[in-house]
């Protein structure tokens, strides 16, 4: 069960239409930066596994297999190390993750600012990332400015708002990646603390009937 509700996590955050939208743009032969998606990777990997796992040390208990129960007990050892390598790479590389998908952000912003015509895709990049994101240029003072050169780059229902109310794209950015790392970082400490019950339990059991079978 908790394999599932953790595979369901992962694949909500990996299928978010917020995130999807900015990760799938392509500037020229640019690809955005999706080192975001290793963790959900993980997060998916770890869920299925963890399900199979589940069954096989529920098999095991109910068979009262010492076996069965030692590969169960082996299985998470292995998780629990992959996942905690994970982690200390999500925690390295949490402010990277933001930092690449804003450079990749103003590159396409300066990019749509000196194009004259609609054949560089860099305009549609920077109109996705604005209606997706509700904000209008890097920062706050960019984003009061640049409807007066290129109205058509900011979200068409920012035409009625006051300019200074322009949010930054930067401080979205941000927003975004900080609050799904976030999840992630909390679904990874369930799992953690799940799993050291599992392997605690997994011994006690195998110990009894190991205990039983001499009698």
């Amino acid at each position: 069960l908790a394999g599932g509700v953790i595979l369901g996590v992962a694949l909500w955050l990996r299928h978010d239409s917020q995130t999807t939208n900015i990760l799938y743009l392509q500037l020229g032969e640019k690809q955005a930066p999706n080192t975001f998606y290793v963790g959900i990777y993980i997060l998916i990997a770890v869920g299925a596994v963890m399900m199979f796992v589940g069954f096989l040390g529920c098999y095991g208990a109910i068979q009262e297999s010492q076996c069965l129960l030692g590969t169960f007990f082996t299985c998470l050892v292995i998780l629990f190390a992959c996942e905690v390598a994970a982690g200390i790479w999500g925690f390295v590389n949490k402010d990277q993750i933001a930092k690449d998908v804003k450079q990749f952000y103003d590159q396409a912003f300066q990019q749509a600012l000196m194009a004259e015509s609609d054949g560089n895709n860099a305009k549609a990049v920077v109109k996705t990332f604005h209606e997706t994101l509700d904000c209008c240029g890097p920062d706050t003072a960019m984003g009061v400015i640049t409807p007066l050169w290129k109205e058509e780059l900011c979200p068409k229902d920012s035409s009625l708002k006051i300019l200074p109310l322009y949010s930054s794209c930067h401080q979205k950015i941000d927003e975004l990646f900080s609050g799904k790392l976030y999840l992630i970082g909390i679904a990874a400490i369930v799992v953690a603390v799940i799993m050291i019950f599992e392997m605690i339990l997994s011994m006690v059991l195998c110990c009894g009937i190991r205990n039983s079978s001499v009698y």
